[in-house]
């Protein structure tokens, strides 16, 4: 199969990371897959280092129209069979670079968010114009069937998401993939020891960014660790990222008495070293969130995780099941499965192994990649 991934961004994120590995995945599997994109930026230097074909794309221009003017030449030239688009600000050119080129190529388009497209005209159209919309969980097809509404909750993202309109069969529940020779377990001392862990200490780590106004989850974090250090003096609670709300936290963890305790690490690019350098993951997210691949990469290498049972991450969390899910937002519950986990002896390397295993046979970027040729193959794309 010939197929094209448009990806205007490239920026770092999710979903950047997901498109680059489902294309890597699929090159693997031996199909001719190129990514289209803009030069120079975090992710198009991570797809040539995969040895995934890019093509550069030019800037925008008005209305996107010279990079939908460029995708459909490249449809064109290259035969492509499938274009397929990943980013919300990508999905209408994805489909007006498809109608152009005049090859009639499939449309498949990816939901890595779980919330409903922000405009009327792609709720009400966006359906009718693709192929298939693959959604990353249960949870996003959810939205995008029934729609979600929690009217109380305290973050605005989540108080209403509406359905789609359409034909609701082209949504397929599809699961991403993580890099399961990567996320492996073994031995991290060199990294404990350079964030200061002693090999007593029983390290509770949140991954990810942590933007203003509210990260994700990782204020709750420190209140919980407040609330536990004393009666888990071993325990030590790192912040692994980078974001805005940098000095907010470093003013949290001085209030809250967790000095010595508590710290923001150095930004850390090798993520499956920083994954067994901890003992367990905490994933207290408090926004949306579709998946939370976060929680396979831990399961991955055999770690426990915390993790908030709010939307599609309940779905991650059941391939490894090792662990605890708290209710979003509720401190005290997080601090009481912190301090069950942080009395709990740490997994043995068989188990670590089991639990590997277990994750590789679902999230592996093989899998994950199979699933989405054979929805191609479904589509029935016809040779260019």
């Amino acid at each position: 199969m010939r197929v094209l991934h448009l990806n205007s961004l490239l920026t770092g994120g999710g979903t950047d990371d997901q498109c680059a590995k489902i294309a890597r995945g699929l090159v693997q599997l031996g199909h001719a897959v190129w990514v289209a994109g803009p030069a120079g930026r975090e992710v198009s230097q991570v797809i040539r280092d995969l040895d995934i074909p890019f093509h550069a794309t030019p800037p925008e221009g008005p209305l996107k129209l010279r990079l939908i003017f460029d995708a459909a030449r490249f449809i064109r030239r290259k035969k492509i069979q499938f274009i397929h688009g990943h980013h919300g600000r990508d999905l209408w050119p994805t489909i007006m670079a498809a109608r152009l080129s005049g090859k009639n190529p499939r449309i498949v388009l990816t939901r890595h968010m779980a919330k409903s497209p922000s405009s009327w005209f792609s709720r009400r159209f966006l359906l009718g114009q693709c192929d298939a919309l693959i959604a990353v969980s249960h949870f996003v097809a959810k939205v995008m069937r029934d729609g979600v509404d929690e009217p109380s909750s305290p973050e605005l993202e989540r108080r209403h998401r509406p359905p789609l309109l359409g034909d609701h069969s082209k949504i397929h529940v599809l699961y991403g993939g993580i890099d399961t020779e990567r996320f492996r377990p073994f031995d991290a001392q060199p990294q404990r020891q350079a964030w200061g862990l002693e090999p007593h200490h029983y390290a509770f780590a949140v991954v990810g960014g942590y933007s203003l106004p509210r990260g994700k989850g990782q204020r709750e974090f420190l209140k919980a660790a407040a609330m536990i250090h004393k009666e888990a003096p071993d325990a030590r609670f790192l912040i692994v990222g980078r974001g805005s709300m940098a000095d907010v936290l470093q003013s949290d963890i001085a209030q809250l008495g967790l000095r010595g305790k508590a710290w923001l690490t150095p930004y850390c690019h090798d993520m499956p070293t920083a994954m067994n350098a901890i003992d367990c993951l905490v994933h207290p997210q408090i926004g949306t969130e579709a998946l939370g691949l976060v929680v396979c990469e831990a399961h991955a290498c055999g770690k426990p995780v915390i993790a908030s049972g709010l939307d599609g991450i309940p779905e991650a969390f059941a391939v490894g099941n090792f662990g605890q899910m708290t209710p979003p937002e509720d401190v005290s519950a997080l601090a009481n499965a912190m301090r069950h986990w942080a009395n709990e002896a740490r997994a043995t390397e068989p188990a670590r192994a089991e639990l590997h295993a277990r994750v590789s046979a679902s999230f592996s970027l093989g899998a994950a990649a199979g699933r989405v040729a054979a929805l191609y193959l479904q589509l029935g794309g016809k040779p260019a």
